[in-house]
């Protein structure tokens, strides 16, 4: 579920990666939808070299209406400790977080003023979006490494405390492309408290309240372990193959919503609500933002 339950909060944009730049551009076009004439922050923190990141992506933007950007890097954590990088996301409208590691998002920014000027953007009705590594990022686990294009073996997954936007679930990208199935359901087989969500490239889940909906051309895939019988996922044996009875699992594509609470497919009222706190949340920012830039 995502942060604040009972709140009204933000919304999440969870891109699986390569999603289009060019042509139809529906996964970013969604995101400018939500900025609108606001400030958009790139932060380019997972990427070790984040030269032609923003650019990029500025020139994506911008073609679609979004005028105001600025870009956040982290060279080193201790940047982000003095007080003043935060000053780059004062009023902005919303946060787009690129691909990369997601270990470096969480190692230079967990536990400092940027973090929590991230989250009091979201908790104010903001956007925060991310892709790839930045997707990750969102959930309170977050997959770091393990094998791809195999079925899972014990021992190996490693994952890590992510920014924990989105609760009980832990996102994989890329995930169809990069054969990324075996090692989603090593993540829930760990910890079947939470729903592994699964994301095609230039696919995401915009996720509001306790449901998120589908866009893009790929699928989501979303993995329960609840009802999981049995699992040797505690035995052992490094490197033997994982055995998981009676898992659940949904595939969504393009429009499809899912209510995170229920752990089910949502129907279209669902939508209509989800879609009835978003324009709330927007007209929130909007007050906020002109607040902010009021006072300065």
């Amino acid at each position: 579920m995502a942060e604040g339950k009972g709140k009204v909060t933000g919304t999440l944009i969870i891109i699986g990666g390569h999603e289009e730049k060019q042509g139809e551009r529906l996964i970013l076009r969604e995101v400018a939808r939500h900025i609108g004439k606001g400030q958009l922050v790139l932060a380019t923190v997972a990427s070790h070299e984040p030269e032609g990141y923003f650019e990029s992506y500025v020139d994506a933007f911008k073609d679609l209406g979004v005028q105001n950007i600025k870009e956040l890097y982290v060279h080193d954590r201790s940047e982000t400790l003095n007080g003043e990088m935060q000053h780059v996301l004062e009023g902005a409208a919303g946060v787009f977080f690129s691909g990369g590691d997601q270990l470096r998002i969480s190692s230079q920014i967990g536990d400092t003023p940027v973090e929590q000027e991230v989250r009091a953007i979201f908790n104010r009705g903001g956007l925060i979006a991310g892709t790839s590594a930045g997707a990750s990022v969102m959930s309170e686990t977050m997959l770091v490494r393990g094998s791809s294009g195999e079925s899972h073996r014990i021992g190996d997954l490693h994952m890590a405390p992510g920014l924990g936007l989105i609760r009980n679930v832990i996102i994989d990208q890329h995930f169809a492309e990069r054969g990324r199935f075996g090692r989603l359901l090593g993540a829930i087989a760990q910890n079947p408290r939470v729903l592994g969500v699964g994301i095609d490239e230039d696919t995401a889940i915009v996720v509001q309240g306790d449901s998120f909906r589908v866009i893009g051309s790929g699928a989501v895939y979303v993995a329960d372990g609840a009802g999981v019988t049995h699992s040797n996922i505690a035995e052992a044996e490094p490197d033997r193959t994982l055995s998981l009875y009676d898992v659940r699992l949904h595939v969504l594509s393009s429009g499809d919503v899912f209510d995170l609470a229920r752990r089910r497919p949502a129907e279209a009222h669902d939508l209509q609500k989800s879609q009835a706190l978003e324009k709330r949340a927007e007209a929130r920012v909007s007050t906020d933002v002109a607040a902010v830039r009021a006072a300065k």
